[in-house]
């Protein structure tokens, strides 16, 4: 698994979202900023992410790292 097969997974299952993801093959970083995300919980936001993967997070990708954000969020984040 590619970094950039990860991403494409992840704006699949979450069409509004905004992705980057950087890794090695096993070990994925990955930060996800959406819309989607309102009104939900760190945990839920995670969930939804994981959903997009499916079964890969059962072999394919070791590990995940996640940092998920609503665009108000993010835009806090960077100032």
């Amino acid at each position: 698994m590619q970094a950039d097969e990860l991403k494409k997974l992840i704006e699949a299952g979450l069409p509004s979202a905004e992705v980057t993801v950087q890794g090695d093959g096993d070990h994925f970083e990955a930060t996800v900023i959406s819309p989607a995300f309102e009104g939900k919980s760190r945990v839920q936001q995670h969930q939804m992410v994981y959903g997009s993967l499916g079964d890969l997070m059962q072999g394919a990708v070791h590990a995940l790292a996640l940092r998920t954000f609503t665009p108000q969020q993010w835009e806090q984040q960077i100032r």
